[in-house]
């Protein structure tokens, strides 16, 4: 059989027979004018010269910069460092002030939000698996709102007032999925970092108390709908990952090898749960030659796809630009070998 790319990752996502295993290699600005020009590509064709199978859809919200240009403005207000590659806080809205009715919040009704993805949807003709972009969904949203440092003191100081900004953060979030859902997607993708290289940012007592019931609710319109949950979530969060799977979680990326035991999280949750990443951004694919990298995927493969299915493999985190590009031919050729892609995917 030979599926399409959306089939092939909904089918993976719930442990079902697959052809071959989806991919997906996501990249930040800077690799992706690499890549097109490592393979001869425009930034249109890469994904399917890459061979992704997932395409994720944002609100239709241009940012905007302030006056030197050192800070670029997303859709709710909060300014980021343009002078790096990653996610860097330069403008925190609530920095100085508990109030939440200061600040001006973005409309989840507003008319034309929706207007890209749509169109987006319209041209990809259901080849692809299509999710909208909740990144920075909850805990994220929160501090990137309050200030890094000022929201975690704020947890232990001041937790009436951080529900309150999470609850705020969630009624905003529902309105955007359920017009997603009644949009036509394929699937929720949601992105909250909870835990650092060792342990968690914070204590699994607080995130039980003010981070579960709240991601609960943002997960339950998807399941209600028969739609799975992907979540990508950095760090060692071992210790909440059965909570996780409680409320509903289909995928979990970045599965990072460095704090994430890959083993170990198929004995736990055998097919209770997907996985998508697994090959390392911070230490092979940057710092290992070829033949490492080969060797990283198929230990991916062969740990959480032992079935052939269950795993969308790919780069743990997006691509930057201190990945050679021979780690990434190694990568793509050890999918096609390892994963049942026989032959490269041409760009169309």
């Amino acid at each position: 059989m030979t599926l399409t790319h959306k089939e092939r990752m909904r089918r993976a996502l719930t442990h079902q027979p697959v052809d071959r295993l989806p991919t997906q290699i996501n990249y930040t600005d800077a690799m992706g004018e690499i890549l097109c020009r490592h393979f001869g590509v425009s930034p249109q064709e890469l994904p399917a010269r890459l061979d992704n199978h997932m395409i994720r859809v944002d609100l239709n919200h241009t940012p905007y910069l302030n006056e030197d240009g050192s800070a670029r403005y997303d859709w709710w207000g909060v300014g980021w460092d343009t002078k790096v590659e990653g996610y860097w806080p330069a403008d925190a809205p609530l920095a100085h002030t508990k109030d939440l009715d200061s600040i001006r919040w973005p409309d989840p009704h507003a008319p034309g939000l929706l207007d890209r993805a749509e169109q987006i949807m319209e041209a990809d003709k259901g080849e692809h698996f299509i999710t909208p972009n909740f990144g920075f969904c909850l805990y994220e949203r929160a501090w990137s709102l309050r200030g890094f440092e000022t929201l975690n003191m704020d947890m232990i100081t001041d937790p009436d007032f951080v529900e309150a900004l999470l609850d705020r953060i969630v009624e905003i979030q529902l309105v955007l999925i359920r017009r997603f859902i009644d949009l036509g997607v394929d699937g929720g993708y949601f992105g909250d970092d909870y835990g650092a290289q060792k342990n968690m940012l914070f204590s699994p007592r607080l995130w039980r108390k003010m981070i579960k019931p709240r991601l609960a609710r943002l997960f339950a319109p998807f399941r209600e709908a028969g739609l799975p949950v992907l979540m990508h979530s950095d760090g060692d969060i071992a210790v909440i990952m059965p909570d996780l799977v409680e409320i509903g979680l289909t995928c979990f990326n970045p599965v990072q090898p460095e704090v994430t035991d890959h083993a170990w999280l198929k004995q736990t949750f055998g097919t209770k749960l997907a996985y998508y990443g697994g090959v390392s951004t911070q230490t092979v694919m940057p710092f290992g030659t070829p033949e490492e990298v080969r060797a990283a995927v198929k230990s991916c493969i062969d740990t959480l796809a032992p079935d052939g299915t269950g795993l969308v493999i790919a780069p743990s985190h997006r691509m930057m630009v201190d990945i050679p590009m021979a780690n990434v031919e190694a990568f793509m050729d050890a999918c096609r070998e390892y994963g049942g892609m026989s032959e490269p995917v041409a760009a169309v």
